[in-house]
């Protein structure tokens, strides 16, 4: 069965993104790489399942944040913060308010850029991932939108023990949501936790 997952590295306190990103910051000034850097980068064999699963959809989304820190037009050198072969190698569709032809990547990553809402992304990407999974790959705005419809059947959040006091949170502006425990895992530098829709 098909499902919509999420993933997101948040501190003890819930951020998972800083207000004031650049390109120099991908994830804000003040949060830098302090979110992800330690177990992902530094600490990449102890958490290899839970790094591997991010990427394992058949089909992506993202909101512009996501794909890079530039507002207004479109810079059209700009191609993500990934490199010429992104880690998604299926198609990625990004919720955008400005039309961008699509952007083709080494690996067999496609960036797709769309203006007419998120239950149209999700509904080209559900088609897109045929029998795998869709995965919302952030930030945590377009995360919260999608909790906000009820959309999310799967969230795994990827919490390290720091806190950060000010930035974009999980569930900013959700309203009540129940979800069930699935599983939790701590390895030394983060614990992983992943939760449900409830069965109607």
């Amino acid at each position: 069965m098909q499902l919509v997952t999420a993933d997101l590295a948040v501190s003890l306190d819930g951020v998972a993104a800083g207000r004031d990103q650049s390109r120099e910051y991908p994830f804000g000034a003040h949060v830098r790489g302090r979110i992800t850097q330690p177990w992902m980068l530094e600490h990449p064999e102890e958490n290899r399942a839970e790094i591997d699963a991010i990427v394992d959809a058949g089909a992506f989304i993202m909101g512009r944040n996501m794909f890079g820190a530039d507002r207004g037009e479109w810079d059209l050198d700009w191609q993500g913060w990934w490199g010429p072969e992104p880690p998604y190698h299926g198609p990625v569709f990004v919720l955008a308010h400005r039309p961008r032809p699509d952007l083709v990547m080494e690996g067999g990553t496609t960036f797709h850029f769309v203006t007419d809402g998120p239950e149209a992304a999700l509904e080209r990407a559900r088609e897109a991932a045929g029998e795998r999974n869709v995965s919302i790959a952030g930030g945590p705005g377009t995360t919260n939108a999608y909790l906000a419809m009820n959309l999310i059947d799967e969230l795994r959040l990827h919490v390290v023990p720091i806190t950060l006091g000010e930035g974009i949170r999980v569930f900013d502006g959700v309203p009540d949501l129940t979800l069930v425990p699935v599983s939790s895992r701590t390895t030394p530098a983060v614990t992983h936790l992943t939760w449900r829709r409830p069965v109607d």
